[in-house]
C-alpha cells in the first residue's frame, strides 16, 4: 500500500514509525538517532537514564537530569532534521524537572504516559514543542481531551494508543491480559479515531493517531494505516539492532527469546508488566527480596513493601547482567532471530508496508 509521513503538528517524519521509549537505557542517544536518521521518529526513554553516569549512585536525580540533556543534544547533533522525542513516565519523581530540561535542549516531542499527564501543556507553555500523551482505552483519551481542551485550550499532537500486547508496564489488568484474545483493540483504535474528530473541528487542528503494543512486521503496520491511524509505535524490535544502547547480553535475550519464555510478571509499581520470564524472575516471585538502596524513581514504589528493586533490576540487565535483571519485552519479541541495523530493520518494514 501507498503510505504517507507521520504529521506532529507541523512535523513530518518520512515514515510512520515511532520508536518506543524503552528505559533504563535501552533507548537513548544511539538508538534515537538512528531511527530519526532513517525517517522515523527517535525516543530516548527519561526512566534512569543517568543510570551510567559517575555519581549515580550517590545522586540519581541530578544525574539523570544531567544525562537526559546531554542524551538530547547528543542525539539532535547527529541528526540535525530528524525528530527527536523524549518519554516521560507520569508516575516519574521529579517529572516537572526532567520535562524543563527536555524542552531547554530542544526536544520535539513529549511523549508521556504511565498516569494522565493532566499539566503537560501548562509546562511547555512557551516552547514550540509537540505533546502526546499515551492511553490504553477511549475513556482515558476521552479524559485527556476534555481537561486540556477546558484547562488549557489546547489538543495534542498525538495520542498513543497503547494495546495490551506491549512490553512493559501495561494499562490493563491482571483479569484483562489473562483474557487478552477478548480485547479488541482495533475497536478501541476505531473509537479513539471518532472520539478525536470533533476537537479537530474545533481547533481545525489534526490530532494524529498511533497505536502501540505487539506491532512486529511492516503488515502489521499496514494494517493499521488501513484502519485510519496515522502511524504506530513500535519498541521491541528496535532493541536486536546494533545501534540500541543495550549490553549485546541483553540483545541476545531477545534472540534466545522463545514464545513461553514471555509472559506477565508482578512490578514493584502496581502494574503488571511484560518481560521474559528468567531466573530473577522465578526468584522474586519466591520470596521478596532485601531492598538495601531506594533510588526514589517512581512515585507508587514503597521500598518497604515492593519484591523488587524496579531501577537495580532494569540497571542490572541493560549492562548485561541478564540472568538477575528485569527484561521488558513485546509479546511477539519470541519473533526476532538476529541483531540487524536500525537501517535494514527499517527497510524491512517498508517493503512489509508497500506488500500489504
Amino acid at each position: 500500500m501507498l503510505f504517507k509521513g507521520l504529521k506532529i503538528g507541523d512535523l513530518v517524519a518520512k515514515l510512520p514509525i515511532i520508536q518506543g521509549g524503552m528505559g533504563v537505557g535501552i533507548s537513548s542517544s544511539s538508538l534515537a538517532a538512528a531511527v530519526a536518521k532513517c525517517g522515523g521518529v527517535g525516543i530516548i526513554s527519561t526512566a534512569q537514564i543517568g543510570y551510567d553516569e559517575d555519581d549515580f549512585e550517590k545522586k540519581p536525580i541530578e544525574a539523570n537530569l544531567r544525562a537526559l540533556k546531554k542524551h538530547i543534544l547528543k542525539a539532535k547533533e547527529e541528526c540535525k532534521n530528524g525528530i527527536i522525542g523524549i518519554n516521560i513516565m507520569v508516575a516519574t519523581r521529579y517529572y516537572e524537572e526532567h520535562v524543563k530540561v527536555a524542552l531547554e535542549a530542544g526536544v520535539d516531542l513529549i511523549i508521556s504516559g504511565a498516569g494522565i499527564p493532566r499539566n503537560l501543556p501548562k509546562l511547555v507553555e512557551g516552547y514550540n514543542v509537540k505533546i502526546a500523551p499515551i492511553v490504553s482505552s477511549v475513556k482515558a483519551a476521552e479524559l485527556i481531551l476534555r481537561v486540556w481542551d477546558k484547562k488549557y485550550n489546547r489538543i495534542p499532537d498525538v495520542i498513543v494508543v497503547e494495546g495490551p500486547r506491549a512490553g512493559g508496564h501495561l494499562g490493563f489488568n491482571n483479569e484483562e491480559l489473562e483474557n487478552i484474545e477478548s480485547l479488541d483493540f482495533n475497536k478501541t483504535v476505531k473509537d479513539i479515531l471518532e472520539l478525536k474528530r470533533s476537537y479537530e473541528e474545533k481547533y481545525k487542528k489534526h490530532i494524529s493517531i498511533v497505536p502501540a503494543g505487539g506491532i512486529y512486521s511492516g503488515e502489521d503496520i499496514a494494517n493499521y494505516l488501513k484502519l485510519g491511524a496515522d502511524g504506530v509505535q513500535m519498541a521491541t524490535r528496535f532493541v536486536a539492532t546494533k545501534e540500541c544502547d543495550a549490553h549485546i547480553n541483553f540483545k541476545m535475550a531477545y534472540v534466545n527469546a522463545r514464545k513461553e519464555d514471555i509472559g506477565i510478571v508482578k512490578s514493584p509499581v502496581g502494574m503488571p508488566g511484560r518481560a521474559v520470564k528468567n531466573d530473577f524472575i522465578l526468584k522474586v516471585s519466591k520470596e521478596k527480596e532485601k531492598i538495601t538502596r531506594c533510588y526514589n524513581c517512581l512515585i507508587p514504589c514503597d521500598p518497604t513493601k515492593t519484591p523488587y528493586c524496579i531501577s537495580k533490576a532494569l540497571i542490572s540487565s541493560v549492562k548485561g547482567n541478564v540472568d538477575d535483571g528485569l527484561i521488558f519485552i513485546g509479546d511477539n519479541g519470541y519473533k526476532i532471530d538476529k541483531i540487524t541495523t536500525v537501517k535494514e530493520l527499517m527497510d524491512e518494514l517498508v517493503e512489509g508496508i508497500e506488500r500489504a
